[in-house]
């Protein structure tokens, strides 16, 4: 599925257990269940449906007499046991039946439960047009993971049971319903017709699914087994451009895991309203429908590339292989997410995968620094969907590089082909993944994941280089920051083998801005202490110095050295994730050196993710030759990397950098994102006023001018998923102390409102809420406290999302009420966690943002002066 404990001080960051999580395990097993068959008719209008669920069971022990079933919120009409009617009891959350017949080993039993559902909670989704939205298409989806099949059938819902499943299900003409495996019959019932599909391959119940909608059908192969795409009709050249890589993504991951795709076909049905970006049900994926590109959406997203290949890998790490239990979701998630950076590799270079893997590394680091801190394998929660987060997503991703890097790529292969090989059509928990690693390779790297999977955290690393030219030494000086001075023997401390490289640029080659010309000669040192000294005795002085070389851990690094050999290395690693540690560098260094070494690599670095990450660091330099540097970046080719700049600007509010973000927008870009990106940096430059007025423009741009050109864009540019008239959304918020500003957001959150628009603008309301004046602060109180009561989980969502932006006692309140009245668990977590956010900001907070903006003006005011006095310095000079 698609993209969130033990330790009791947890050094510093706030622990992942909330008031009520409690240990979790997999019942106990009365036996196997072999076969579950559905039997459904769907009356869409009353969104209900009735039908029958039969599960065949072989008992592995004598003499059980009740069987426990989960089974929410269902009308349970009656029970069978081969044929003959059993008592049950229902209590609306567990179905227990009382067998008339004990369980004899080997005896398969046949239950039968026929049941009712009419309007159901979760599990199973009923979308049809309405008064607001009267082109929303007529569908019906399920989404089981990670327990919620419960919610649509009876069924031992736990990932440790296999069976084989097959659904039939009666649909009004001339929808259509796709399932797992294969389409076995269709037989026409009038206005109706009925599709029986059969999966022969064993999987859990959350991997069961049924799609129903009047799709069009775009049909592909892979070696002789039929790819479909399923989308709205009129969407099929979407469908071809977002999809249609897929053919050759089988292939690759066929290869890579050493096992050819396992299932009788691949179907990916694009549906409306979906709650993830994905889901990997076996053989049949569902996923959004706003994933689905239009030609310019194509320029700068990838999104949509990586969300195909991650539900794909599923099909083998989650469907294939399956976990045992939650608590072991990273093996499935974290390889999923890693095969989106290794698909980027193969597709585009080794240089954007290492990239890739950076911007990974740093989701799981933002979640760990301002949300919880927990080991990847944990077992106590409240609810098993609290699991799906950063650590096992992003962070799993990491740790899979980190046994690539152990183990180098021959062997890594063997040892996941060996792991798949072994636990095909079974499930698996994180030892199984040890064992394989152990079996293939000979290698035991139960250090890695003892530091890495079964507790929190990672190292945070400070490096520092002087040269002893009398010596020829290179001195290094590692910290980790991590764990408290004076504890040596601490359990936040990492032990690890760290390569350092010291870099030498060929004569000829500096004049050529070229990674590629320059060596490494490398040293492994091991790190295990707060801080140690390392001494390399080398022929020449190194131009510049690289820290675990290849950037494979997972870690955070601050590096201090002294100038020159950061320019170098700016300009000569060949290690993109390297170069941007340098630039961060730079960047904190600031001053006209830096500034211009910047600027230059932001015209020169061939990577565009390099490029992406220098316009950030450029802005955060208070010179206003930063500004000259940025600006050209806007010419680049890359939409990413004027997207970036557009982002930056924001941070240099001066009339310049109104008037290039202006002309930008009236002007347009080939990316809507980059549009977006404009539209909300507008409102933050001219919001906040200029820190100094130059000669010849006024002191700050007339807010209705700003806001009438916002406006306009809400007017004029509806576009695809809504991503241009979001921004300019974002745009209005940032007026926080405007009442014209509110009064259009307001607008923009009724009914009828496209579906991402709406949500983009209930969120901004949390965010504009700051300024307003006490009469306009209670009306979008009102106006949160009426949508919180909206069941949609994207709704609840952005409601708890604003709210958590606001500080007013009263957003508590609303928040308590959502985190009671909600269906879905991470609702419920996301409102507590926004608690503690609001009652922080009514705190010391206002004083502190009081604080921050006078300095903030103190600091541009600054600016000016020594922007001057460093051209004055380099006049002299």
């Amino acid at each position: 599925m698609s993209k969130s404990y033990f330790d009791t001080d947890n050094n510093g960051h706030k622990p992942f257990e909330l008031p009520g999580a409690r240990p979790h395990y997999n019942p106990d097993r009365p036996g196997q269940v072999e076969h579950i068959f559905l039997d459904l008719s769907l009356d869409i209008p009353k969104q209900s449906y009735q039908g029958s669920c039969s599960i065949r069971l072989l008992p592995i022990r004598n003499g059980i007499d009740r069987l426990t079933l989960d089974a929410v919120n269902l009308n349970i009409e009656s029970v069978q046991v081969d044929d003959v009617p059993q008592n049950f009891d229902y209590d609306g959350e567990q179905l227990s039946i009382q067998l008339s017949e004990a369980t004899q080993i080997g005896k398969r039993l046949l239950i039968a439960i026929a049941y009712l559902v009419a309007k159901p909670q979760r599990g199973i989704y009923f979308i049809q047009p309405d008064k607001h939205y009267p082109n929303k298409p007529t569908q019906v989806w399920t989404q089981g993971e990670d327990e919620d099949s419960r919610f649509w059938f009876p069924c031992f819902d736990y990932p440790g049971q296999l069976s084989t499943s097959e659904i039939r299900v009666r649909v009004p003409n001339p929808l259509v319903a796709i399932s797992n495996g294969e389409l076995i019959d269709t037989t026409e019932d009038g206005d109706y017709k009925i599709y029986h599909w059969s999966q022969q391959q064993v999987h859990p119940t959350y991997l069961m699914t049924l799609a129903v909608g009047d799709f069009a059908e775009i049909r592909d192969e892979w070696n002789g087994k039929p790819v479909t795409y399923y989308v709205e009709k009129g969407r099929e050249e979407d469908a071809k451009r977002s999809m249609g890589k897929t053919p050759r993504m089988i292939e690759f991951l066929s290869q890579k895991y050493g096992y050819p795709y396992a299932f009788p076909k691949y179907a990916q049905v694009c549906v409306d309203d979906f709650i993830f970006g994905g889901m990997e049900n076996t053989s049949t994926t569902l996923l959004t429908d706003r994933c689905l590109l239009d030609e310019r959406a194509a320029l700068d997203n990838r999104n949509t590339e990586s969300l195909v290949v991650h539900e794909l890998a599923h099909q083998w790490f989650g469907d294939l292989v399956v976990i045992k239990h939650w608590s072991h979701a990273w093996i499935k998630e974290g390889m999923a997410s890693y095969s989106e950076v290794m698909w980027t590799e193969q597709e585009y270079s080794l240089q954007e995968a290492a990239y890739y893997r950076l911007l990974e590394a740093r989701r799981y680091i933002s979640e760990d620094s301002s949300r919880y801190r927990r080991p990847m394998v944990t077992h106590v929660y409240r609810e098993a969907i609290e699991l799906y987060d950063r650590h096992i997503y992003e962070k799993g991703s990491c740790v899979y590089h980190m046994i690539r890097a152990q183990l180098g790529d021959e062997l890594f292969w063997q040892a996941i082909q060996t792991f798949i090989e072994d636990n095909a059509h079974k499930t698996v928990e994180t030892v199984d993944l040890l064992r394989a690693i152990e079996k293939a390779t000979g290698r035991n790297l139960l250090f890695l994941f003892d530091q890495y999977v079964y507790r929190g955290g990672h190292p945070d690393f400070k490096v520092a280089y002087s040269w002893d030219g009398d010596a020829n030494l290179a001195k290094i000086t590692v910290t980790q920051t991590q764990a408290a001075e004076g504890k040596n023997g601490s359990k936040d401390l990492f032990d690890l083998k760290i390569p350092i490289g010291f870099g030498y640029v060929q004569q000829d080659s500096a004049a050529k801005l070229n990674p590629s010309l320059s060596t490494l000669t490398t040293f492994t040192v091991r790190v295990n202490e707060r801080e140690q000294t390392f001494y390399f005795p080398l022929e020449n002085k190194p131009q510049f110095i690289s820290f675990d070389v290849g950037n494979n851990y997972l870690k955070t690094v601050a590096l201090e050295y002294p100038l020159p050999e950061l320019k170098a290395q700016l300009e000569f690693d060949s290690n993109p994730i390297s170069r941007i540690y340098a630039a961060e560098a730079l960047a904190k260094k600031g001053g006209l050196e830096a500034t211009k070494a910047l600027s230059a690599a932001l015209k020169n670095d061939p990577l565009w993710g390099v490029r992406v990450e220098l316009a950030k660091q450029l802005a955060q330099i208070n010179l206003d030759q930063a500004f000259d540097g940025l600006v050209l970046g806007l010419k680049d080719k890359n939409a990413y990397v004027r997207r970036s700049v557009v982002e930056a600007l924001a941070q240099i509010k001066t009339a310049e950098s109104y008037k290039v973000v202006r002309g930008l927008l009236q002007k347009g870009d080939p990316s809507y994102y980059v549009e977006a990106t404009a539209s909300r940096v507008i409102g933050a430059i001219s919001a906040r006023g200029f820190a100094y007025a130059s000669a010849n423009l006024e002191e700050k741009p007339k807010e209705d001018k700003v806001l009438k050109l916002l406006k306009s864009v809400l007017e004029e540019k509806a576009g695809w998923n809504e991503v241009v008239r979001s921004g300019a959304i974002a745009g209005l918020a940032e007026f926080k102390t405007s009442e014209a500003a509110l009064n259009l957001l307001l607008e923009y959150t009724k009914l009828g409102v496209p579906q991402p628009l709406r949500l983009a603008t209930i969120r901004a309301l949390g965010k504009i809420s700051v300024g307003q004046s006490p009469v306009n602060l209670e009306r979008i109180l009102e106006k949160l406290t009426e949508l919180a009561k909206e069941t949609f989980f994207l709704t609840q969502v952005a409601v708890a999302a604003a709210l958590g932006q606001m500080e007013t006692p009263k957003a508590v309140r609303i928040l308590r009420s959502l985190a009671e009245q909600t269906a879905d668990g991470r609702v419920r977590r996301y409102a507590e966690e926004e608690i503690s956010k609001v009652q922080k900001n009514i705190g010391s907070e206002k004083t502190l943002r009081q604080l921050r903006e006078d300095f903030d003006q103190l600091k541009q005011q600054n600016q000016e002066l020594r922007s001057r006095l460093e051209n004055l310095e380099a006049k002299s000079k």
